[in-house]
């Protein structure tokens, strides 16, 4: 059986990944989450599975594996593979409603948000937050499924023209749109549930800010490496654990308004930042592949 396999669905984004893979001499199977599995199965393929699925991929099919994966993963520790990122985190990355709510139950600051399934009731969820606001898609990926209105007449246009944002579970949140301090988020890191690094991103457009290697060319998002506040870090990790993240993002924007640091979203898929030589001076896969060891040598 091999020690690991890499469940991944993106074609480029894990590149950087199987190379330090490499480097170490990890024995590993890359997976694609195609074809059939049977549920009397016992065996797996694998002592540990690193679930790299990314919300996102439904945008590039629309019969995406976010749902069957669920299922798949809970199965494959049901036979006793370790799962690094297991069903349970992959539950809540596919869910912004969730996110909001454990990180509000936490005691930290969210934006003012309301969750409908239906778009009758986005006009009176709206009347709630106030304007300007975004309606947004509760599974998106890389910006996806983000609208901004200004005010009634543009929101109730777009729900009798069936125009709104859709969520391939059918589930919208209605949220202030946060006006964000000097225009940048940051998006903080971290590996078995610990303070990793922190980038701060801006530029992109609107609502895409993803960090990695095959998002940043030609896209206009600019990074930086910072060091958070202390009360950042320790936030992030305690949503982390919260979560029982193994390895994932947390991203945070400054309320101009009022200098809050309103928490947002969580992100279980981290293909880290590009150029991580040039943005932070190492390699944070090769801390991944260390975590990697260590739980492969435990799962023997």
């Amino acid at each position: 059986m091999p020690d690991l396999a890499v469940l991944f669905e993106h074609p480029e984004w894990f590149r950087p990944l199987f190379a330090a893979l490499d480097r170490r001499g990890i024995d590993y199977v890359p997976l694609r989450p195609d074809g059939d599995w049977d549920p009397a199965g016992r065996a797996p393929p694998s002592r540990v599975v690193l679930n790299r699925i990314a919300m996102s991929s439904f945008l590039r099919s629309d019969e995406h594996p976010i749902f069957h994966t669920m299922a798949l993963l809970d199965h494959w520790q049901g036979t006793g593979a370790r799962v690094v990122n297991g069903a349970d985190v992959l539950a809540i990355d596919a869910s912004k409603a969730r996110q909001l709510s454990l990180i509000a139950g936490l005691g930290l600051a969210i934006p003012a948000t309301r969750v409908v399934h239906r778009a009758a009731d986005v006009p009176r969820a709206a009347e709630q937050v106030g304007f300007p606001l975004v309606v947004k898609a509760n599974i998106g990926g890389s910006g996806a499924g983000i609208t901004r209105f200004d005010n009634m007449a543009e929101l109730r246009w777009a729900v009798e023209a069936r125009e709104l944002p859709t969520s391939v579970d059918g589930v919208l949140l209605v949220q202030d749109f946060v006006p964000v301090r000097d225009g940048a988020i940051t998006r903080i890191e971290t590996l078995d549930r610990r303070f990793l690094y922190a980038i701060e991103v801006a530029g992109g457009g609107a609502f895409d800010l993803c960090p990695a290697d095959a998002c940043v060319e030609g896209s206009g998002i600019s990074m930086r490496a910072v060091q958070p506040a202390p009360v950042m870090v320790e936030a992030a990790e305690a949503i982390a654990r919260a979560m029982n993240l193994d390895v994932g993002g947390v991203e945070v924007m400054i309320d101009d308004r009022d200098g809050v640091a309103r928490f947002y979203d969580i992100n279980a898929l981290s293909n880290f930042v590009a150029k991580p030589l040039d943005v932070l001076g190492w390699d944070p896969h090769d801390r991944l592949v260390d975590y990697l060891v260590t739980e492969i040598e435990k799962a023997r």
